[in-house]
């Protein structure tokens, strides 16, 4: 993809106002320390394309049910790994899957819940300032996605100045 397509990756809300749904995005937003809407939106046309990729899974697994058992199996491994789902879930829990399920396995939720930072907004920006890295490699993108495996590998870069446990800036729980 080229910088500066037109590519939309999020579908905004049919009714530009309805007081009830702006005020659970607020919340959201604040909660979660997102920059906008429009990174909740993406969440929610990812929660989406989720949801229906299981329903198109659940009605071939009534035809051909051993190609599409396959798929379903795959596709169920990859959200499981990405730990939007649990060990156990089965196609049907996908679509009972809510958007804090996707919000929690952002980069910037698990650092914050980590004890990285006070608050997700310092995540955030603790993150877009390249002190925080994941298996060792510095992550600059607080949207992206933390595998299980990767959650414990999430920490401090090294070379930054918030190693130091004394750093004014450390969570005051560590």
């Amino acid at each position: 993809m080229a910088l500066g397509s037109n590519t939309k990756y999020y579908e905004t809300p049919n009714h530009p106002y309805q007081g009830e749904r702006i005020a659970e995005e607020s919340g959201l937003l604040g909660k979660y320390g997102l920059k906008n809407k429009e990174e909740l939106w993406r969440a929610q046309s990812e929660l989406r394309n989720y949801r229906r990729e299981a329903r198109k899974l659940l009605g071939r697994t009534q035809g051909d049910a051993e190609a599409a058992g396959q798929e379903a199996d795959e596709f169920l491994a990859k959200l499981q790994r990405t730990g939007v789902l649990g060990a156990e879930d089965s196609l049907d829990d996908v679509l009972s899957l809510d958007i804090t399920d996707v919000l929690e396995r952002r980069l910037q939720t698990v650092a914050y819940r980590k004890g990285l930072a006070n608050t997700t907004k310092q995540a955030r920006q603790f993150i877009t300032h390249g002190h925080i890295t994941v298996d060792g490699s510095r992550v600059q993108i607080p949207s992206y996605t933390v595998d299980v495996d990767e959650e414990d590998t999430v920490a401090f870069d090294s070379a930054s100045p918030l190693t130091d446990e004394l750093h004014p800036e450390r969570a005051e729980d560590q």
